[in-house]
Formats: structure tokens, sequence, C-alpha cells
């Protein structure tokens, strides 16, 4: 079913092509990384829908790239076709995260991000995440050493400051620049809110406005069209990155890049294209890390995918319990035979919520 384009704004407007780097990004829509969803199955699961410009990868660990970890190694994995595409590292010790960023590149991996956003306590205790943006002289060091250490484009994701009384970001991201990042990602909330209240557009424009060059992309409560076009014109932004949005409607990539290119979004997605979408991100998943593990992996998403569906919370709770492909393709054939849960519409499928840590940010 198309959009109808009377209720639509002007789609969001850009000069050229988003260039990190020197690498050409074939679209100004990024699939931003959210732990434990955005690995490889998915990354190329949203891919081949179209419209998807850069994906990082979870955040990774740069002690754990250095001991070599089996699970760490999993989570940067990725191949010919998933690209162009960056790995995320964290920690606080600038010898490690050097070296990780040096054994990244050596994998052939194209970009390297690094994490100043999390908020979750056990990043932020070690000095990682959104706690380097209480020391900035030391993370503006820490930034330089990984950039010098390498030769593929850095970037940084970061968040607006640790606190509404220390909104710092414009001053990281004109530091950044001038150490050679190049690229930065601002998710519109300080460490204090976690992902709570609204994203502060006007402190992303304020980040745009502090770099001469480096593109700023933006992030945070991206779930619309709508959503995309106000992001642009209210912050300057050189591209957008959506992270919980893509889980509820992993189209809106090719939504988005259709829209900007002709003015029309094209077709909504089906009951049943979803129902294929799940299809295929299991058998991603089960190609990647063989059955067991790819159920125990797709219960999380299973979620999401239901909430957006409106799928009845009997078969919710047969497919957050997955076990088998069988088991899945039972419940799949059921559901296409019943069609859409009544009162589903493809204009009503919308953000569910994702579990989040609760509580005062101080124990998370």
């Amino acid at each position: 079913m198309s959009w109808n384009l009377d209720l639509l704004p002007p789609p969001p407007k850009w000069d050229g092509p988003l260039i990190i780097g020197g690498i050409t990004i074939p679209s100004h829509f990024n699939l931003a990384p959210l732990a434990g969803y955005t690995n490889l199955p998915f990354r190329l699961s949203v891919r081949r829908l179209g419209g998807l410009g850069l994906a990082t990868t979870d955040l990774v660990n740069a002690r754990a790239i250095l001991e070599n970890s089996h699970k760490t190694f999993a989570l940067m994995a990725t191949n010919a076709e998933d690209r162009p595409m960056a790995v995320q590292i964290f920690g606080s010790d600038p010898g490690e995260m050097s070296a990780a960023a040096q054994k990244v590149e050596s994998l052939g991996i194209p970009m390297i991000d690094i994490n100043m956003g999390c908020p979750v306590r056990k990043v932020v205790k070690g000095g990682g995440g959104s706690a380097m943006m209480c020391s900035p002289t030391n993370t503006i060091d820490l930034v330089k050493r990984i950039v010098d250490s390498v030769r593929v484009p850095v970037t940084v994701k970061m968040r607006l400051g640790w606190d509404d009384d220390n909104l710092n970001a414009p001053y990281f991201a004109q530091a950044f620049e001038q150490v050679g990042v190049a690229a930065v990602t601002i998710h519109g909330r300080t460490r204090e809110q976690g992902f709570s209240g609204e994203v502060n557009r006007a402190g992303i424009r304020a980040v745009v406005e502090a770099v001469e060059r480096i593109p700023v992309i933006a992030n945070g409560d991206v779930r619309t069209l709508a959503d995309a076009a106000t992001m642009r014109n209210e912050t300057g932004c050189a591209g957008i990155a959506i992270g919980r949005g893509a889980l509820a409607n992993p189209w809106m990539f090719l939504q988005l890049d259709r829209w900007i290119q002709t003015g029309d979004p094209g077709p909504r997605s089906s009951f049943d294209e979803r129902l294929d979408f799940m299809e295929s991100h299991l058998r991603a998943l089960i190609d990647w890390r063989g059955e067991h593990y790819a159920c125990l992996d797709f219960r999380k998403v299973a979620n999401w995918y239901c909430k957006a569906m409106k799928i009845t919370r009997e078969y919710q709770q047969t497919l957050v319990q997955l076990d088998t492909l069988a088991h899945f393709l039972e419940v799949v054939n059921a559901l296409r035979e019943q069609g859409p849960p009544k009162g589903w519409h493809v204009f009503d499928a919308t953000e569910p919520t994702l579990s989040i840590p609760k509580g005062p940010n101080a124990h998370w």
C-alpha cells in the first residue's frame, strides 16, 4: 500500500552524497549499532531490502579483541556484501584501544567507530562509553592515538554530554576534527537521560555548527519518515543513524532513500512481506551460527517483529521460545493462513518498547 503523499512533509534534502573519510556512503541513512541486535545476519537482511548506507557492528570490547575472544570475533563478523561497515570498539586504555584498532584494520575492516555513548554501567564503570565525556584531555589524546595508529577512517559515536550541565559534545566534535576523526554520530540525549525523555535536536545542531568539514550524523527517535525530515531540517545533519526504528520497520532505509530520490517512499511492507523478512533473518542467523544458537538470537528480535505486526500473545510467546526452524515455519505458515490480525494495518506498525536498564543510572 502506498503512502498518502499529502500527509507527508517535503523529503529532507542534501546537496551531495555522504562521504566519510573518502568513502562514499550509498545513502544518507545508516544503521546505528544496537548491542545484541545489529549482528551480521540482521545487517545483511536489512541491506537486501535496499536503501541502507553505513552499518555498524555491536560494540566490542577492545581488550577482548586483543585476547582473541571467540564471541567478540563473532560480533565483528562481516563479508563482501556487508559494505560499507564499521566495527565499533569500546574501552578506556589508550594502548589497548589503539592495538585493538590495528587488529581490526588487519582483518580488512574498512572503518572503525569509537563508542563514547553507551550509558550502561558495565561499560561506564571501566571508563568507556559515556564516561569518556568526563575526561576531555585524556579522551582527545586517546582518540588521536587511535587515529594515528591506523590508515582506515576513524569515527566517534557519542552523546550530548554526561548531563544537562555538561553538554560538551560540540567541544569534543571540534577537537576530534582537529585530530583527524572522519565523522561524528551524535545521539541527542545525555548519559543522565539514558533512553528517556526527548531527543535534543538543538543540541545536535550545536555539534553540527561546531565542526568545519567532517559530517555529523544525527541519531535518536527517528521512527518515521516525518521524524527523519524533522531531524534533518532542525539539525542540518549530514546523515541520520537509525537503531530501534529499524527493528520495528526494516524497510525504513529503503523508504527514506526512495523518498529523497523520487519524492515517493514507495509501498509500505505488507503483512506477508514482514513474515518473509522474519524467515530470511532467521535463515541468515542459522547460516551464521547454526540452528540452536540462531533460535536463541532470534528470540530477542522476535518480540520486536511481533509487536510491530500485532501478532497475538499466543504466537509471540511461541516465537520468543523458539527452538528449531521447523517450529518457526509451523508458526509462520499458520500466520499466513490466518492473515493479518484484526485491526492490523500497514500504517499502524510503530516502534515497540526496547528492554533498557531501569532505575537510577548509577546502578545500571
